[in-house]
């Protein structure tokens, strides 16, 4: 049986992480401090700049392929985290929940899981492309051009 792709295998381990972070924080009862959330993005620096490290010892050392490849583990890993988020959300009472949460964050009104969650994919996918393209830019001196 062949082993999932790296970057299904480090997105993963960006929801693992991250889903341990917060999970950590609401056992804390720290959950309510905004730029504590905002810390999540180092395990995004983390799984992305592990597979363009684990692309360049395998020899793929093309700009492109690295970058798409940095993209698809940093976008797995923000549409599992997502999921995860809405499963927890509704064990935890629902739109009631998210209500909590947006009172701390960016969110105004009374946001649905739906809308919270739509949102947060936005984030993510920006968020995304800005850890890929600053890591790119890390790693320039490492990559031929195509």
């Amino acid at each position: 049986m062949k082993p999932p792709p790296k970057e299904i295998t480090n997105g993963f381990i960006i929801f693992i992480t991250i889903s341990i972070y917060f999970l950590l924080m609401e056992a804390l009862n720290l959950a309510h401090l905004f730029y504590l959330r905002l810390l999540n993005i180092f395990f995004v620096f983390y799984g992305v700049n592990r597979t363009i490290q684990m692309n360049l010892q395998e020899g793929k050392n093309k700009f492109v392929s690295n970058a798409v490849s940095a993209i698809v583990t940093s976008v797995v890993g923000v549409i599992l985290s997502i999921i995860g988020l809405v499963i927890y959300s509704y064990l935890q009472g629902g739109d009631g929940f998210v209500q909590s949460l947006s009172a701390t964050f960016l969110f105004g009104g009374n946001p649905s899981i739906d809308a919270y969650s739509i949102s947060l994919l936005f984030e993510g996918i920006a968020s995304s492309i800005i850890v890929t393209l600053l890591l790119m830019l890390y790693w320039n001196n490492r990559f031929l051009s195509d």
